[in-house]
C-alpha cells in the first residue's frame, strides 16, 4: 500500500461524500479506492468511515484522522514546492470554473501569455454561471461576479465590473428609447431577466443620478440563467440589458447595442475568486490567482474604496 495514495483517496472520499465521486476526481477505479481506504483502515486498526447504499459517513475518529491528513498532505506539497525549481516553475492541473462571458471575452483569449510563463501547468476550466460545490466536485477556486453570500468560502476581491444599461437598435425602433429608468417598470417596454444562480429570481438594479436613486427591475418576456445566452436575447431586441461593460464593448463599436440612461450611475458589480477553507493554496493555485488579478487589473481594476477588502 501506498501511504500518500491512501490517505488522498481517504481525503477525497470525506470531502465528496462517495467513493465515485472521489474515484472520478482523483482518475482511479472505484475499487483501487476503496481498496486503498480498506488497506488504511486495516493498517490504522481503526474504522475510518461508514459506508451505507446511499451514503459514506465519517466516524469520530476518521473525522480526527481527516485533519491530520489534510495538514501532512499541505505540508507535504509544501515542501515540494519550497524548492526553488517548483516555486520557478509550478506545475501540476488546477480545477477552476468562471462565469461563460468572462472566460471567452478575457481570460481564454489571455491564456496564451499566462501558459508561456507557466507551461507545466494544466487548467481543467468549467465555464457556468452555476453555483458550484467546490468540496463535492474537487474544485480548487472559482471566480464570480457579485456579492458571495458564501461566508465560509476565502475570497479575494480582484476587479470592480463597471455596468451599463443597453438595448439593442431593432428593440429601440420597435418601442422606443425610454428617457428615464422608471420607464422600464411599465408598458410596453421589457428587460431581459437574468437569473441570479443563488436565487434561481431576477433581482432589481441600484441607479442614481445628482437627484434621484432607484431600484429597477423592469418586466421580462425572457428570464435566462446563462451570461452569454443574456447577451443573445439583447442582441436579438428581447428586452433592455444591464451589462458589464467588458462585455458590450465590441457591440457598441458595431452599433449592435446602443447605452441608455448615460446620465445615470450603476454601482459597480465586485468580482472575487475564490477557494474552500480547507483547499491548500500550492503554488500553481496562487500564481494563477496573482495572474487574474493581473488580468483583471487591465481590464475592470478594483475601485479605490474596494482596494483594502
Amino acid at each position: 500500500m501506498d501511504r500518500f495514495d491512501a490517505m488522498q483517496a481517504f481525503a477525497r472520499v470525506v470531502e465528496a461524500g462517495s467513493f465515485t465521486k472521489a474515484a472520478e476526481t482523483l482518475h482511479m477505479s472505484k475499487t483501487t479506492v476503496t481498496q486503498l481506504v480498506q488497506q488504511l483502515e486495516a493498517r490504522l486498526r481503526v474504522k475510518l468511515l461508514n459506508r451505507t447504499t446511499r451514503k459514506v459517513n465519517v466516524t469520530v475518529d476518521g473525522a480526527v484522522y481527516y485533519e491530520r491528513v489534510i495538514r501532512l498532505l499541505a505540508d507535504m506539497d509544501d515542501a515540494e514546492t519550497s524548492l526553488s525549481s517548483a516555486q520557478a516553475s509550478p506545475r501540476g492541473r488546477l480545477r477552476v470554473d468562471v462565469p461563460s462571458p468572462l472566460a471567452a471575452l478575457i481570460l481564454v483569449p489571455a491564456l496564451p501569455a499566462f501558459y508561456a510563463r507557466y507551461p507545466d501547468i494544466q487548467i481543467d476550466l468549467g465555464v457556468s454561471d452555476r453555483i458550484v460545490d467546490m468540496i463535492d466536485e474537487n474544485v480548487d477556486c472559482v471566480v464570480r461576479g457579485g456579492e458571495l453570500t458564501d461566508q465560509s468560502l476565502i475570497a479575494r476581491r480582484v476587479g470592480d465590473l463597471a455596468l451599463g444599461v443597453f438595448a439593442a437598435p431593432s428593440y429601440l425602433a420597435r418601442v422606443g428609447t425610454p428617457a428615464h429608468p422608471l420607464e422600464l417598470e411599465d408598458s410596453p417596454h421589457r428587460v431581459v431577466g437574468f437569473l441570479w444562480a443563488r436565487t434561481g429570481k431576477a433581482v432589481p438594479y441600484a441607479m442614481h443620478n445628482h437627484a434621484e436613486q432607484l431600484h429597477i427591475k423592469g418586466r421580462y418576456a425572457l428570464a435566462v440563467d446563462d451570461g452569454n445566452a443574456y447577451l443573445a436575447a439583447g442582441l436579438a431586441g428581447l428586452g433592455v440589458l444591464w451589462l458589464p461593460k467588458y462585455m458590450s464593448k465590441a457591440h457598441e463599436a458595431q452599433g449592435e447595442l446602443v447605452p441608455l440612461f448615460e446620465d445615470w450611475r450603476l454601482e459597480p458589480m465586485p468580482l472575487y475568486v475564490a477557494y474552500p477553507p480547507n483547499r491548500h493554496i500550492s503554488a500553481k493555485l496562487r500564481v494563477f490567482i496573482e495572474w487574474v488579478v493581473e488580468l483583471m487589473a487591465q481590464h475592470a481594476p478594483v475601485e479605490a474604496k474596494g482596494r483594502a477588502e
